[in-house]
């Protein structure tokens, strides 16, 4: 099993790399976006990315089944292996030319996601992590910081409008703000990325999608840190996400679940 991880590890971070390189082509070139349903932008690098990677997987891993952000999920009987992507991760960053968004590619393996990878192309920077390999960033092994207090903690965040917007987080959202040394907004997945380099303590999001924070999984979970929901949940699905050190987990989850 670990050489077939290996395996699935580097063809992920190959096809986050492809789609990278292809969405600076777009990069800062005036790219103009269409906006989706949700009032959120989508460009030709979005789709163009998760063509890639599509085509790629299917070609490779035809009995896989796939769910991306931009098309139809492919599902295939018996599938016991997803991979699921986002092709452009702050593409509101993308359309105004900031470097910080990403290309998300996770394998789940029977319900588990498993491998994970964050290539940040305008920055020249790729984490990635697999079940039982560790997590590295550019090629270096990686660990979260060894903060031990709250008051020590730096935490990255989305707009500070979302969080008493959806589901009533602001003030959960205030209590943090107010116990950590620094808090600043740092664009969608970047922040976990910061949260699994040692570089940042705290990353949280109000609302989610499943694919917005799929990689961060084994990320972090590799990093010696925890992805998953705002009750201590490892989990993608629960429409929330909060990235952390395994050190400050219950300090945060006492402070943000408890009047």
């Amino acid at each position: 099993m670990t050489k077939n991880i290996e395996t699935y590890l580097e063809f992920a971070k190959e096809l986050a790399w492809e789609a990278g390189k292809l969405t600076l082509g777009y990069f800062q070139s005036g790219v103009h976006p269409e906006w989706k349903e949700d009032d959120s932008p989508v460009t030709v690098a979005d789709r163009g990315a998760e063509e890639l990677i599509r085509r790629r997987i299917e070609s490779k891993y035809p009995t896989h089944a796939i769910f991306g952000e931009e098309f139809e999920a492919k599902e295939t009987a018996g599938a016991t292996h997803r991979w699921i992507i986002d092709p452009i991760d702050g593409t509101k960053s993308f359309i105004r030319g900031i470097p910080l968004y990403g290309v998300l590619v996770c394998l789940e393996i029977e319900g588990r996601a498993t491998v994970g990878v964050a290539n940040f192309p305008a920055l020249n920077e790729m984490v990635y992590a697999a079940d039982g390999l560790g997590c590295y960033w550019n090629g270096r092994r990686t660990r979260v910081s060894d903060c031990q207090t709250l008051d020590r903690a730096m935490m990255a965040h989305i707009d500070t409008a979302s969080y008493s917007r959806y589901r009533g987080k602001g003030e959960a959202f205030e209590k943090l703000s107010k116990a950590t040394y620094y808090n600043m907004g740092v664009c969608d997945a970047y922040g976990y990325a910061l949260v699994a380099t040692g570089r940042m303590e705290i990353m949280s999001d109000p609302i989610v999608n499943s694919y917005d924070i799929a990689p961060f999984l084994p990320i972090l979970r590799e990093a010696g840190g925890y992805c998953g929901d705002w009750r201590g949940n490892e989990t993608i699905y629960a429409a929330e996400a909060l990235g952390t050190t395994k050190t400050l987990l219950p300090q945060v989850l006492d402070l943000i679940n408890n009047d």
